[in-house]
Parts: structure tokens; sequence; C-alpha cells
């Protein structure tokens, strides 16, 4: 575990490097990113909900996902309701967590394809607190204020190739259909690119520099973050019936890092923050990887 742990860290580094020596540079990470969610990691999910079955309870993730962050975002709302309009807005819009390019490769190292099983049902539940209660936050709290009508957050969600390929593919292994074995073995080729790049990324888009004047709100952020993720996670494993690896997805999943999406979200929607929104995911990063890994060596 530490060997594949290492083989992590050294691919994150290596985006990192690469980025300092200008070799490949941030913009090229846009490029990168839209390969991920757009193909790799469609045709990850594609092969692992192909592989194993799907028990009922794990339905209930993505419904616990969603009940959280609707908690987390009331919360949110009296803990920062003292704070400026646009920087409440840029901590709402990070209620998401980053399932499919950080957690999945690290999930992978420990638990194989059944752990990858229950943290994209987790990822599921993930896309709806991503794309409708992020995003409507982020709306809200803006210049401009809400205008965002039901039927545009369907589209918005409808639009998520990654979230479309765990709706067919859950339905699919519900039914117990399976895919010829020719569109498998294509997904499966392409998806064992899905781990590299995504760490790849992770490093292409870490940066250390951040402004003094943020340092107070990003620890008042972090602290209610982590604070709020371990009360509820370490709550739910031990109250939860059900398997280990059940609540072990869901102690995990609410220590993950905030999603990418909120950046883009934050020039959607013209904010200022978006230096402090950039910040704030790659801390998360750094700091998540190092509860992962105490998670793997010290409670597995």
């Amino acid at each position: 575990m530490n060997q594949e742990f290492l083989y992590i860290i050294m691919i994150i580094a290596l985006g990192y490097f690469l980025k300092r020596l200008n070799i490949l540079q941030e913009k090229d990470g846009e490029v990168i990113a839209k390969i991920i969610f757009k193909i790799t990691l469609p045709a990850l999910v594609i092969v692992t909900f192909d592989s194993v079955k799907i028990e009922t309870s794990l339905i209930l993730l993505p419904v616990i996902v969603l009940i959280y962050g609707l908690i987390m975002t009331v919360i949110g709302l009296l803990i920062f309701k003292n704070e400026e309009r646009e920087l409440k807005g840029s901590f709402l819009m990070l209620s998401g967590f980053n399932v499919g390019l950080f957690a999945f490769p690290l999930v992978f190292a420990m638990w194989g394809i059944d752990g990858l099983t229950y943290f994209s049902m987790f990822d599921v539940g993930t896309s709806f607190v991503v794309f409708g209660i992020a995003y409507i936050s982020g709306s809200y709290f803006s210049e401009e204020g809400l205008s965002l009508k039901p039927i545009e957050i369907l589209k918005r969600l409808s639009k998520s190739i990654p979230l479309m390929t765990y709706i067919i593919a859950s339905v699919l292994n519900f039914c117990h259909i399976q895919l010829p074995d020719m569109i498998i073995h294509v997904a499966s080729t392409l998806s064992g690119a899905n781990m590299p790049l995504s760490l790849l990324l992770l490093g292409l888009y870490l940066n250390f520099k951040f402004e003094k004047q943020f340092i107070k709100p990003i620890l008042k952020f972090l602290t209610f973050r982590y604070g709020l993720g371990l009360l509820f996670g370490l709550s739910l494993y031990f109250i939860l019936p059900y398997d280990q690896m059940f609540r072990y997805t869901i102690l995990i999943g609410m220590l993950l890092p905030v999603a990418s999406s909120a950046l883009t979200f934050a020039v959607e929607f013209k904010y200022t923050t978006t230096r402090l929104i950039a910040t704030i995911s790659n801390i998360t990063i750094l700091i998540s990887i190092v509860i992962l890994y105490i998670f793997s060596n010290f409670i597995l």
C-alpha cells in the first residue's frame, strides 16, 4: 500500500514539475480534464459496473450524499452569514467532492474494482450536489443574483457525461444486461489511462502561492469543511447497519477535496474570488492525501 501511495505521489509530483519546467501549462489541463471526464472516466464506470454486482443498499449512497450536501449548505449559511456576499457564495460552491479525479486512483489502489463501485455510487450523489446545490448557491450570491429555473438545472445535469454514464450503467447492471465484449474491451483499454491522467492533472493544478488576506477565511472554511465531514462521517460509520466498505465510503467520501467544478462556476458567475477557490482546492487535495494515507496505514 505504501508503494502504491509512493507511485501516486510521484505522478502528481511529475505533473507539478512538468508545469514548473514549462513543458506543460495549466491551460493544458483543460484538455486533459475533458479527456478524463468525457472519455476515460465514463469508460472506467462502464467497466466497473459491468464486472460487479450492485447491492440494493448502494442506492442509499447518493441519497446520503445529497442529504449531507443540503445539511452542509444550511450550516454553511449560518457559519458564513457575516462574510461578504461573494465570499459566502464561494464557500457554498465548494460543497461538492472531488471523486472522479482524486478518489478513484487512490480507492483503486486500496480496494480495487469493488471499491470503485461504492465510490461510483457516492459520485452520483456528488454530481447532484455539485450541479444542483452548489450551482444554485453560486448563482444566488453572484452580482446578478439567482436567475435559474429547474429546467436549467436538469439540462446541466443531463449534460454531465459521467453522471449519465453512471445512471445508464446502473440501470443495465440492475437489469442484468451486459454490454458486448468488444465494447467492454475497448472501455477497459481507455479506462487504463484514467489514473495517470487524473494524477498528472492534480499535479498541473497544484499551486502553493496564495495571498495573505486569504489565510483567515481559508482556515475558517477548512475547519468547517473537515470538522463537519469528520463529525458526520464517524457518526454514520458507527450508526449505519451496512457492510464495512459502505461505511468506509461514507467516512472517506466526506473528507475528500472540494470539487474542481467550483472554479468553473466562479468564472461563469464572474466572481473575483477565483484565486481563493483555486487555493482552497489545492490545500484540500494535500490534506485529503494525508488523511487517506493515514487511513490506509493505520485504520485498514
